[in-house]
């Protein structure tokens, strides 16, 4: 496998596309943002006009974009205009690395299968930092054919990467991992208010939770108290990091997903208002752990 097309090239797309490159693919790369793809063409990429172009005779085509309505419409295309599926060789393997509906990536799939076309759903979990380092979590729904075709690709920009079932899989599985960290983050910060409202260090209290039962990636690698940790988003205005209006997506994602299966995660419900009423304040552009701003007495 030697040429890639990369089409979403934004905070996650753009490092992942330059990990591709950093492991020797040739990559075509193509995005709505001129600028994004002047960044990937300086780095070795080549630029294309259209999505379509750029995934026309590559070995794979990896794409990041914002939501399920985006998917579908560039790999199914329009009545006047053609979608990926429509001009790849069948021989392409397609990932999609967006965080979607699982139903969405399941009617891609199909379509794709149709056509005797593999097609990947692969969301990931790292975040930008994990995007720059070439460290994140890919989670494939997919044939195991497709799967091990893929393989060497995702190796290129993750560290972990696992199958977790056919078509539509991957979804499920990135929105209950992010429908846990939510609850996560916002349990971690109404502790830690606790604890300073009556007079603990958060620093001191981080290092006890970490150790104790309480302890939880946010603690250890997140913390949402300002000053606790460097080089976090809360350490830094909330700059950066993993925004709280994606964090309202894909807790939406969650419950549509509970509504489907006649599920009850009223934890899941709680943090998504909790987190849709923080983005309705003007947050929504800043990191997710500024949930914590809420219990504050800032």
């Amino acid at each position: 496998m030697k040429t890639i097309a990369f089409i979403g090239l934004g905070n996650m797309g753009g490092p992942m596309a330059a990990n591709l490159l950093k492991a020797g693919f040739s990559v075509n790369v193509f995005d709505l943002v001129p600028e994004a793809i002047a960044k990937l063409v300086e780095q070795g990429a080549t630029a294309f006009d259209s999505a379509t172009d750029a995934a026309k005779s590559v070995d794979a085509v990896v794409t990041m974009l914002p939501a399920g309505k985006h998917v579908k419409s560039l790999y199914l295309g329009f009545v006047d205009q053609d979608g990926l599926l429509d001009v790849v060789n069948a021989d392409t393997v397609l990932i999609d690395s967006s965080t979607i509906d699982a139903e969405s990536a399941k009617l891609v799939a199909n379509q794709a299968a149709e056509k005797g076309i593999e097609f990947i759903d692969a969301p990931v979990s790292g975040g930008t930092a994990g995007a720059a380092a070439g460290t994140l979590t890919f989670i494939c729904g997919a044939s195991d054919a497709a799967f091990d075709k893929a393989k060497p690709v995702l190796e290129a920009m993750g560290a972990n990467i696992f199958h977790a079932g056919s078509a539509g899989a991957g979804q499920v599985a990135k929105i209950c991992n992010n429908m846990l960290l939510s609850v996560l983050m916002v349990g971690t910060s109404e502790a830690l208010q606790l604890g300073k409202d009556h007079g603990l260090d958060p620093k001191v209290l981080s290092e006890i939770m970490k150790v104790s039962s309480g302890g939880n990636w946010t603690l250890e690698k997140y913390n949402p108290c300002p000053d606790v940790m460097e080089s976090v988003p809360s350490s830094n205005d909330y700059q950066g990091g993993f925004m709280v209006d994606l964090m309202v997506k894909d807790l939406g994602l969650s419950q549509e997903a509970a509504l489907l299966t006649n599920s009850s995660t009223p934890m899941g419900a709680l943090a998504r208002s909790l987190y849709v009423n923080h983005a309705r304040q003007g947050h929504g552009r800043r990191d997710f752990s500024s949930i914590f701003e809420q219990f504050s007495k800032k």
